[in-house]
């Protein structure tokens, strides 16, 4: 999120290198450090303003064939083994249609669920670590103990399981599902990883890409949208496949991707109008970057108006971030804050003159977004304004530590980190977008900042300290999280490393166990705060920082939204 991003960006004009960031190359110093002092340009310029999004006539056979699947489901759902059942859930999950058969889904693990005696698949690790991982992903409690059937007397894993490529990579994924104490799923996750690794350049198609793709973020930590797109082209090459799945599947694809294109072109042009009339040219110009974060957070088109909100507010935000870091003097940020907290049109007389339109652009913005909430939505708002609120009061204490160069103690790092992530505002504003299934029970848990909450928040910091502490980071930031570890401890750079990217495991374990133990009617926040911690791990995959440097997404952007899949 923009508040989490401590940009590798703005420092002093000594020891410089160049990074490479898409069409612009920025001159930064061995910290990281623009030193124009601006974020290099958008890499994608006007590209979505002028673009043509396509015209679909796909959704009638769409519509047909989510018919079809229903009827194939209730009729052969009584001859369903436990493998079909898993196999078929697994498959409309990762072809990215199991939004249209959520109650198919529901009904198919609760008779897995339900079934007390191992049945067909007994003896197979891949079914045995599929059945593990779908059903702690739904928030049905799986026993760790299942896989000791695969061990020998001694506790090792036999040798037929390190010659079985799927079966070991599914119990790699299987094991990341792990919940804090479960100390045997520690060395399930290092005897699976240890194998994959040596057999990952001898086997072939799909499973080489997919050992891959779950070596770098396993697949409960994966965006779901990405995954899709990668997996229609493997799915039928899995050498038993269901033919009306794929077509269902590859139709869904272009009809969303088609929706993206319309949204990310409209969302560039709110952005332009936007980032032009406010002049913060030292700001980060990132829409295409957040509409991606958006749609790799949510994959349903249900969720279309969650998307904008998400869009537009995450855009304001970073442009209000960028100015508390990279821009603003400590009284400017005074200034700021008090503006923010006051959230009256009439007091932007208080704010240095550069800042008049990004403040009432701000509250222009919110209001337009109250007036189209329904009536029975509109105390949703509140609660947006006090988080956009507090996320100003959050950046402000951050520049005071700055300027008086405290170096805080890490849990005091943590303690301001959870909250300028971003993330506990950013889920209140995505679930503003949903329908009644966002009761304000649901805004009250978030609003709290529950351990759910907390850990997301953490998963997000944690990555941006390895992050920011890799590619260096701009003069006013806070210490990250690495460099209060090694302070703290005394630690080597690459001890501290370790140590945080053990805490960020810890932090996925804790959103494991709420998963499974959280009341149902928080599921749609729940489900939002993983969501976003998924899209994180892109976002700062082996230590980059693609928000602020774009470049490192475009290949991906380009993929996502520009390439229609074949039908």
């Amino acid at each position: 999120m923009a508040p989490s991003i401590q940009a590798a960006s703005v420092v002093n004009c000594h020891d410089m290198v160049t990074k490479t960031d898409g069409s612009s190359t920025v001159q930064v110093a061995a910290g990281g450090v623009d030193t124009s002092e601006k974020f290099a340009p958008s890499v994608w310029g006007d590209f979505f303003v002028t673009y043509v999004p396509p015209i679909s006539q796909m959704r009638e056979r769409a519509e047909q064939l989510k018919g079809q699947v229903r009827q194939a489901f209730k009729g052969g759902k009584d001859a369903m083994t436990v493998a079909d059942a898993l196999t078929y859930v697994d498959t409309l999950e990762r072809l990215g249609i199991d939004n249209h058969f959520r109650e198919e889904i529901e009904e198919a693990l609760s008779l897995v669920h339900a079934e007390q005696v191992e049945t067909d698949g007994s003896n197979s690790l891949h079914i045995t670590a599929l059945k593990f991982r779908l059903l702690r992903q739904h928030g049905l409690w799986a026993s760790e103990d299942v896989f000791d059937k695969f061990r020998e007397d001694q506790g090792s894993f036999s040798e037929s399981v390190g010659s079985d490529p799927r079966g070991l990579l599914s119990l790699y994924n299987a094991a990341h599902m792990t919940t804090p104490g479960e100390v045997a799923l520690d060395d399930v996750i290092s005897f699976a990883r240890g194998h994959l690794e040596a057999i990952k350049g001898n086997v072939g198609s799909p499973i080489a890409e997919q050992i891959s793709r779950s070596l770098d973020i396993p697949l409960p930590w994966f965006t779901r949208r990405i995954e899709t797109m990668h997996y229609i082209d493997e799915y039928e090459q899995e050498g038993v496949y269901d033919g009306m799945l794929l077509e269902l599947s590859r139709l869904n694809f272009n009809l969303v991707r088609i929706l993206h294109l319309k949204e990310l072109k409209d969302l560039s042009l709110w952005w332009r109008d936007l980032y032009e009339t406010v002049k913060l040219p030292y700001a980060r110009d990132r829409m295409v970057e957040i509409y991606f974060w958006t749609c790799g957070m949510l994959h349903e088109e249900e969720y279309s108006r969650a998307w904008i909100l998400f869009a537009k507010v995450f855009g304001m935000v970073s442009l209000l971030d960028d100015t508390f870091d990279v821009h603003a003097t400590l009284e400017e940020c005074h200034k700021l804050n008090e503006a923010m907290q006051r959230w009256d049109a009439n007091e932007v007389s208080i704010l240095p003159e550069y800042l008049h339109m990004l403040y009432i652009k701000t509250l222009g913005n919110f209001k337009e977004f109250e007036d189209a909430l329904e009536p029975n939505h509109k105390y949703r708002m509140a609660y947006i304004k006090k988080a956009y609120k507090l996320s100003s009061q959050y950046y402000l204490r951050e520049a005071v530590l700055s300027s008086k160069k405290y170096r805080p103690s890490f849990k005091e790092h943590e303690e301001i980190s959870i909250m300028t992530s971003g993330l506990p505002m950013l889920t209140l504003v995505t679930l503003m977008g949903y329908g009644d299934v966002a009761s304000q029970e649901v805004f009250e848990w978030v609003d709290r900042v529950s351990g759910m909450v907390r850990a997301g928040s953490q998963v997000t910091r944690f990555l941006n300290g390895m992050s920011s502490y890799k590619l260096g980071k701009h003069k006013k930031d806070m210490p990250s999280a690495v460099e209060c570890y090694m302070i703290e401890n005394d630690s080597t750079d690459d001890e501290a490393m370790a140590a945080v990217a053990a805490l960020l495991e810890n932090r996925w374990r804790i959103l494991n166990q709420v998963t499974i133990e959280i009341d149902r009617a928080l599921l749609p926040a729940a489900e939002v705060v993983v969501n976003m911690a998924r899209t994180n791990e892109i976002i700062y995959l082996k230590g980059r920082d693609a928000y602020t440097f774009g470049g490192d997404l475009k290949d991906l952007v380009t993929a996502l939204f520009l390439n229609p899949v074949s039908l």
